[in-house]
């Protein structure tokens, strides 16, 4: 096609060239200046030359329009197939999620419920736990199963090897000294890329507006504040909300952990007695195979030392089994 253009072009650069050097015919008749032969084919002559440019041009224009299909063609010329579309790359995301980690920490036993109440949330006792791990209680005997951590037992007590405490062996349906047949596997956090729904349009979505964060007053407060304005007495600006500490840390677990609870209002009660003792504690909800469950967890510590008083006094309130953790 591009062959066929560039001849085209060659030859309407000819045409103009022949029309230009073409001499131009006069045709004088007398000697007393008559003119009107030569105006007349001066004319004609123009007319010609114009409408042979005119004819080259449409061709020249259809040449190129043909040769628009190769990739040599100015852009304006060029097809639009599908290889030209440009489409859009779906960015991969990446979450954590919770793995099973059986090569960590993993038992099969039987478990029981001494029927007294304890703290610290939904735990198990083994005496194979070298240190303190995430894990997820399966019982068996009726498929339940709960988000926990796994510790060491203080002391072994005869009958099951599996201790459970009282958040746990409700969750898990358990029944007060009747042993069930547990499973008791390690969780690991691993950044997982997250696929994109099938029926999901792939692009890149327009940032949605930035709303700006508020506190809402309480109700009772502006009432009050309204009574004493019509009333001509002065109201008193309100304090602003205190800002929740964050110290930086250089340790690499900062934090201790008081439990994991399958309750929200056993985790909401955790924290209350942790601030009742001048603590700030932390509420972090998270879910597993559609099972929700909130951490309790107390920090961050600037020092070792902090964190080992902060420990001390988490024990001295009754939750013995809090540990240290990363987050």
């Amino acid at each position: 096609m591009r062959e066929t253009a560039d001849t085209v072009t060659q030859a309407f650069h000819k045409s103009l060239e022949t029309l230009k050097s073409r001499p131009k015919r006069v045709n004088k008749r007398n000697n007393n200046g008559h003119t009107g032969t030569m105006r007349a084919a001066g004319a004609k002559a123009k007319n010609m030359a114009s409408k042979v440019q005119f004819k080259l041009v449409g061709i020249l224009a259809g040449a190129l329009a043909l040769a628009g299909c190769g990739d040599d063609a100015p852009s304006f010329l060029r097809g639009g197939g599908s290889g030209d579309t440009a489409t859009a790359n779906a960015t991969s995301r990446t979450v954590e999620r919770d793995v099973e980690a059986p090569e960590v920490f993993q038992v099969s036993d039987s478990g029981l419920w001494d029927g007294r109440p304890s703290l610290g949330g939904v735990w198990v006792a083994h005496p194979d736990v070298d240190e303190p791990e995430r894990v997820i209680i399966r019982n068996e005997d009726n498929s339940k199963f709960v988000i926990g951590v796994v510790y060491r037992p203080e002391r072994q007590t005869p009958g099951p090897k599996i201790q459970v405490s009282s958040d746990a062996a409700e969750a898990l349906g358990m029944l007060a000294g009747k042993p069930a047949s547990l499973n008791v596997t390690a969780l690991r956090r691993e950044n997982v890329a997250e696929e994109p729904a099938e029926d999901a349009p792939t692009g890149t979505l327009a940032a949605a507006p930035a709303v700006a964060a508020a506190t809402l007053d309480d109700p009772i407060e502006a009432a009050a504040a309204a009574l004493d304005a019509a009333e001509g007495k002065p109201v008193a600006a309100a304090a602003p909300a205190p800002a929740r500490p964050q110290a930086a840390s250089g340790l690499t677990k900062p934090f201790i952990q008081i439990g994991i609870f399958s309750v929200q209002a056993n985790a909401n009660n955790t924290a209350e007695a942790l601030r009742r003792a001048g603590m700030v504690p932390t509420i972090k909800p998270g879910k597993m195979s559609g099972k929700d469950f909130w951490r309790v967890i107390v920090g961050p510590a600037p020092s070792t030392a902090e964190r080992a008083a902060l420990l001390k006094k988490i024990k001295g309130l009754g939750f013995s089994d809090a540990y240290f953790v990363t987050n």
